[in-house]
């Protein structure tokens, strides 16, 4: 069976930043592969492209530009936000907030987002809401595991905004949710 609309795929992959012998940043398993149904939306689109029509137990290896993957770094996106805006029960949050940590966040429209705290001043808290990968060029190699029909309970697991986290992809571990793992650094690109 080949990839296609509405199928759930099972792969493995090893994603490197600046090509096949780049740096090592995530890696899907045989053992916690990706899981998603394919043409859903939820994974980079151009990824998504060269994907199609592979089946299952084929090797594949794909390079995509930051332009295909998440964009150019914006330095819009790089900014100094109230310091009182991180208060909990009146007290800064410390051990949530400090340099290095990303931390989930929620813009004036309800959009989901994480920024990486990259200063803390008396004032203001300087963060970036680039995606980790922006501005990198991607090398995925992997392997397609398994290519089958996706039930009706998986598509719509999707269309409500699921990205088959919890089905072990993406590395959450069991009982963990999307937002979980996204807090935690990870979450294999999935856009969930």
């Amino acid at each position: 069976m080949a990839i296609t609309k509405n199928k759930m795929v099972s792969l493995t992959y090893d994603l490197r930043i600046e090509g096949a012998n780049g740096e090592l940043i995530e890696q899907a398993t045989a053992e916690k592969p990706l899981n998603f149904v394919y043409g859903a939306g939820l994974m980079l689109p151009k990824f998504e492209d060269l994907l199609q029509g592979l089946e299952q137990g084929k090797d594949f290896n794909i390079n995509l530009s930051c332009e295909d993957a998440y964009g150019q770094a914006d330095e819009n996106a790089v900014v100094e936000l109230p310091k009182n805006l991180f208060l909990v029960e009146g007290k800064f949050d410390e051990e949530m907030i400090k340099v290095g940590n990303t931390v989930p966040m929620m813009s004036a429209s309800g959009q989901r987002m994480n920024g990486l705290v990259l200063e803390i001043t008396d004032e203001h808290v300087k963060m970036d809401f680039n995606h980790p990968l922006a501005g990198e060029d991607l090398f995925f190699s992997g392997k397609v595991l398994e290519v089958r029909d996706a039930t009706d309970e998986e598509i719509a697991a999707t269309v409500q905004g699921g990205c088959g986290c919890d089905s072990g992809g993406c590395g959450c571990e069991e009982g963990e949710s999307c937002e979980t793992e996204k807090a935690n650094g990870g979450g294999c690109g999935c856009g969930c």
